[in-house]
């Protein structure tokens, strides 16, 4: 088949799945978990059930997709800001001011949902690649010896990940803001 041929049915199929995901998303948070059936994203979607059950087999699937794919856009956003131009404390400071606004933005899902959406290998390696990022760019720093030198970076970035997930249950940008402050004041050395 000519070239042209297979990406226009590439893209068709990309679009039919991103839709798939996001009406599934959209039926989810709007009427819970347990309540959507495949026949409900199926017509909300505008495709067939067969085609449907083609590209999913079940909504749990879809849903691990779905989150996959914000999850890579993350770390993509995080990987972006790590590979500016300039000094690295300065995209220290970018990654984790952008790591806590994502925190602080992250839905609630609910305890069930939250309980599909982060389970399985795949956020085990997503959480691996966070980490590996913040503690090479952490490494980065203390070769300028703006990085305290008592504790490994591995264990900093540790450190970091679980100060800036308590920005989720702040109630400003401010907040966050002041968290990201006094994380970033425990990783300096001491004066």
């Amino acid at each position: 088949m000519p070239k042209l041929w297979n990406e226009t049915i590439e893209a068709h199929r990309n679009a039919v799945r991103d839709a798939i995901m996001e009406t599934t998303w959209a039926l989810v948070t709007e009427h819970g978990l347990t309540s959507v059936t495949m026949s409900q994203i199926a017509e909300k979607a505008g495709i067939g059930r067969a085609t449907l059950y083609k590209y999913f087999p079940d909504v749990e699937s879809i849903l691990d997709a779905w989150h996959q794919r914000h999850v890579t856009g993350h770390l993509e956003q995080l990987a972006q800001i790590r590979d500016q131009p300039g000094a690295a404390a300065e995209r220290l400071q970018g990654v984790l001011e952008a790591y806590a606004l994502i925190s602080y933005h992250r839905e609630h899902h609910g305890a069930e949902l939250s309980a599909l959406l982060h389970r399985g290998e795949n956020v085990v390696r997503a959480q691996q690649q966070l980490l590996e990022l913040i503690r090479d760019l952490l490494a980065e720093v203390a070769e300028t010896g703006e990085l305290r030198d008592d504790v490994a970076p591995e264990e900093l970035a540790s450190y970091c990940l679980h100060a800036l997930t308590a920005a989720g249950s702040l109630r400003s940008k401010a907040a966050v803001q002041r968290l990201v402050a006094v994380t970033l004041a425990g990783l300096r050395p001491e004066r």
